[in-house]
């Protein structure tokens, strides 16, 4: 495959995985290509562990499950993320960013306007739709085949220090390498993200993968080979559109957009 299509296929995936386990071939390619990515002063101070225990995968799903769960049952999530939620294809093609709801359970879209407000709150609470979204959750996590750590080392990285910044460039730098590189495999991938919502949850990971004291957990990844048919959550988003050139790309000085690029965006592929 061409890095171009690559860059072009790239996305996350909301669905499940194959329960086929990842070869270990793919996973010393993964954390090959990652390794490759730039550091400042080529101070490579990323770290990895890879998951492949059922109890501890079960484990991480239950957490996140549970913190999916809470986080919108007390409405901080829909209250810290509401400017990037869409409720129609045209206030998508408008905005071209943030996600995408166009698939929700029929009693709910009657009300979607309403999400944010408390009125909606109490409606989705009353509907059990954090329940469901955290179950799903549990189910997708706890069906990937491999979950991924991402540690920084902390003699780099230090919060409020130019080294953190060179350190987080870089584990970007080495996580898209990976990403890239789940296409040409075959492979989806998506953040683990929901544990680091409620307080307290992500300490529980931080202990359970028995994270040392020099290191610091990032993040964690879910990997596993897509199926040919995929099946999308009972309540799902999607986040295939970009801006326009023009919105955020600028020539000489940095308010004066670019201009004659906007017709040459090409259409997502997935």
């Amino acid at each position: 495959m061409e890095l171009l299509d690559a860059i072009r296929r790239r996305h996350t995936t909301n669905g499940g995985f194959l329960p086929d386990p990842v070869s270990p071939e793919h996973q010393r390619l993964l954390m090959e290509v990652a390794g490759r990515a730039p550091s400042q002063l080529n101070s490579q101070p990323w770290r990895f562990v890879l998951i492949e225990s059922r109890e501890t995968i079960e484990t991480i799903a239950e957490i996140s499950g549970a913190s999916m769960t809470t986080a919108m049952s007390n409405g901080t999530f829909f209250e810290r993320y509401k400017p990037y939620f869409r409720f129609s294809k045209a206030e998508m093609a408008r905005q071209r960013s943030g996600m995408l709801f166009d698939k929700l359970p029929a009693p709910l879209r009657p009300f979607t306007s309403q999400a944010f407000t408390s009125r909606g709150q109490k409606l989705m609470n009353s509907l059990h739709v954090p329940q469901t979204l955290g179950a799903e959750n549990r189910k997708l996590v706890a069906g990937s085949p491999l979950l991924i750590g991402v540690m920084l080392d902390r003699a780099e990285y230090r919060p409020g220090e130019l080294s953190s910044f060179y350190s987080l460039f870089s584990m970007g730098a080495a996580m898209e390498n990976l990403w890239l590189t789940t296409v040409e495999l075959g492979m989806g991938i998506q953040f683990v993200s929901f544990p680091m919502e409620v307080p307290g949850e992500w300490d529980r990971i931080v202990a359970l993968l028995n994270v040392p004291d020099e290191l610091e957990l990032m993040a964690v990844y879910r990997l596993g080979y897509l199926p040919e048919q995929r099946r999308r959550p009972a309540i799902d988003w999607t986040s295939s559109e970009r801006k326009l050139p023009s919105q955020y790309v600028f020539r000489e000085r940095a308010d004066r957009p670019q201009e004659g690029w906007d017709d040459l965006v090409r259409a997502p592929e997935h």
